[in-house]
């Protein structure tokens, strides 16, 4: 839930975001103890940039309580299958993580926590589907930053959805509204959730229909309109599928079924209350300035802190 959210609404993707962080940034960023805090730097310095060039009005920072649900390795095992680095009994899977990010991850939330940017993450869910809950329920304009495209299926001029991809650190962001969709893949939001499921998706697992890629999926959206009506187009002996195409679709009903409910983003996690209004000052100072002195969290933090504070 949202109290008052009113004005532009900024929704990071917070993993794929420290993820990027950790790797544009060197690994010679240290806390005074040696240990690596590239992430953590790097993260602050993004969201100083995103503040400074987007001023949102609110800001959550979007979490994986679940990289991989089991309801979704339920539909399709194979799903995000290749990034399990240990298979848990109890609770997620352990996900592959390079060995100095993973000590940073916990740094990064209590910094946050100490800032007072709204930090949200939901069992057993995706950031992704908080993503899509926030922006299901928002009243205004929504900002989606993410290195990750799975989220274009979000976009929607309407609503004034747009997702913010960073093509270079967050610097250079591709925004990304439903004229760049219909030019780069020939569909809209919600279209390019189908295309997705038809192409496929090495990254996550997901197997797609054979001997459909990109520009097929375009195509036979742009003939059919959406799903549904690709799959009545097997049935239909008039329809203009190729002969291969058309065995290719119908052998792969059983994934047709069901990748739908794994591809989209969930609208429905049930959000807890936050303050998602953006922090002019710390909610923490005292543990603000602890971590900061404790990581070596230096100029990054100072330049978020006053760019929140003007």
């Amino acid at each position: 839930m949202m109290r008052g959210v009113t004005g532009r609404l900024m929704l990071l993707d917070t993993a794929s975001l420290y993820f990027r962080a950790y790797f544009g940034m060197p690994e010679s960023v240290k806390a005074p103890d040696g240990t690596p805090v590239n992430a953590v730097r790097g993260l602050l310095e993004f969201i100083d940039r995103l503040v400074k060039d987007h001023r949102p009005d609110h800001l959550v920072a979007c979490m994986d309580a679940d990289w991989r649900p089991q309801w979704r390795v339920d539909l399709i095992p194979s799903y995000k299958a290749h990034r399990v680095a240990e298979v848990r009994s109890a609770g997620p899977d352990e996900e592959e993580v390079p060995d100095t990010l993973s000590p940073q991850v916990p740094v990064i939330e209590a910094v946050l926590d100490a800032l007072g940017i709204a930090r949200v993450g939901v069992e057993p869910y995706e950031a992704d589907d908080v993503i899509g809950t926030f922006t299901a329920r928002a009243v205004g304009p929504v900002d989606i930053v993410t290195g990750d495209r799975d989220l274009y299926q979000l976009v929607d001029d309407s609503r004034g959805v747009r997702v913010l991809y960073p093509l270079k650190g967050v610097g250079t962001l591709q925004l990304t509204d439903e004229a760049w969709l219909r030019e780069k893949y020939g569909v809209d939001g919600p279209g390019y959730a189908a295309l997705a499921l038809l192409r496929g998706d090495p990254s996550d697992g997901l197997p797609g229909v054979p001997g459909i890629g990109e520009k097929t999926a375009s195509k036979l959206l742009a003939e059919f309109g959406d799903l549904a009506g690709i799959m009545a187009a097997v049935e239909d002996p008039e329809a203009k599928l190729t002969p291969s195409q058309r065995k290719r679709l119908d052998e792969s009903r059983p994934y047709v079924a069901v990748a739908p409910k794994v591809v989209k983003v969930a609208d429905d996690v049930p959000l807890p209350v936050v303050d998602t209004a953006l922090p002019h000052a710390p909610r923490d100072p005292a543990a603000l300035e602890e971590l900061a002195v404790r990581w070596g969290l230096g100029g990054s933090l100072q330049r978020l802190l006053s760019t929140l504070g003007a």
